[in-house]
């Protein structure tokens, strides 16, 4: 056994520790196994509960938290903004193709004037970058018209609930496509996602075909978007604020053509005087709403995945939902019936348990 003493001359090194309180000694540590052991003292102050080094990294710790915090609530409530104007707009003006084109013109605007002021960095892209964005841009350029083809027919609520049905098209495009394979619990999780959402669509008072659809097909061009965005994107180092922003331009390159031939100026210019007729003026602050919030809110989620991890996001995509549906029946009066509201409520604990079982 070792006999070890305390030397009464210690070296203090700079630090906060206050001197009007007593410290006590949290641990003894001996090393190496020389005659005179060299022991290592920690110390707390007495009113502390952990030693000194374990409280300065706690404040690190504590930021990222809050700044996750912010992410989450700054794009929950982008989102319910977004989603409420871009109602509005479809109520009073039914061209989905048109309003999708104006939501990415937008943002690209608003990211070419952050560049070229310098309030943003210029990504540094090459052709290659450009070629594996490309079916990214498609699949996302399909998820979000159909989208918002689907809000222009049914409410806001039924679409998001079918839309969180999307796990299920995940699991089923990587076990078949890829040839991923899943945990049990994974399948298991289907269960309510599906049963929910069949259950929601069956007891929709203003169910619509078109509607349904829309937010099916979104559903399967996101699973795609994100399939293609893993394989393509490994290895480079672009943010998530200026990836977004790509993606937006090519997506609005790959819309625009189809969207005139789909529906067209004249449609355009006839439905844009009939909206300003029965709305006012208001009705273009809701076209600059929908559109600029769509960006914000699209964007803040790209850069919070560069600060908290898939599953993270996962869950807080759940939430947002949730946040979606609520605030929509609420400020849209939409009718609900309790059998429509269970199950909804099911196939979103179902998406939190596929994202809990994928962890």
């Amino acid at each position: 056994m070792y006999r070890s003493s305390f030397s009464p001359a210690l070296v203090l090194q700079r630090t906060h520790l206050s001197v009007s309180k007593p410290l006590h000694i949290s641990s003894i540590e001996i090393i190496g196994k020389e005659k005179r052991p060299v022991i290592p003292c920690k110390a707390y102050e007495a009113d502390k509960s952990q030693p000194l080094e374990a409280a300065a990294e706690v404040k690190p710790e504590t930021a990222k938290r809050v700044k996750i915090g912010i992410y989450f609530a700054t794009w929950w409530a982008l989102n319910v903004v977004f989603n409420i104007y871009n109602k509005k707009v479809l109520n009073a003006y039914p061209y989905p193709w048109l309003t999708s084109t104006l939501s990415l013109a937008c943002g690209s605007l608003m990211m070419l004037i952050s560049w070229a002021t310098r309030i943003a960095e210029a990504p540094k892209t090459d052709f290659e970058f450009w070629k594996t964005l490309f079916p990214v841009a498609v699949a996302h350029t399909i998820g979000h018209v159909a989208a918002t083809v689907s809000m222009s027919k049914v409410a806001v609520s039924f679409t998001h609930i079918i839309k969180s049905g999307e796990p299920a098209f995940s699991v089923l495009v990587s076990r078949l496509l890829l040839g991923e394979t899943f945990p049990p619990a994974v399948y298991l999780s289907l269960v309510p996602i599906i049963g929910g959402c069949a259950l929601a669509a069956v007891t929709e008072l203003n169910f619509n075909m078109t509607g349904f659809m829309g937010a099916m097909i979104s559903n399967l061009a996101f699973v795609f978007r994100n399939i293609f965005s893993k394989k393509g994107m490994k290895g480079k180092s672009v943010s998530g604020m200026n990836y977004y922003a790509c993606l937006s331009m090519l997506s609005l390159l790959i819309l625009t053509p189809f969207a005139i031939a789909v529906e067209g100026p004249q449609l355009w210019a006839a439905g844009w005087e009939k909206a300003l007729s029965e709305i006012g003026p208001q009705f273009v602050w809701w076209v600059a709403a929908q559109s600029i919030f769509y960006h914000l809110y699209n964007q803040v989620s790209y850069m919070s995945l560069d600060q908290i991890s898939p599953l993270t996001f996962s869950i807080g995509n759940t939430m947002k939902r949730i946040s979606v549906i609520v605030s929509s029946i609420i400020i849209f009066h939409t009718p609900v019936q309790p059998i429509n509201a269970l199950g909804a409520a099911i196939a979103i604990l179902g998406t939190f348990l596929y994202s809990q079982a994928k962890a």
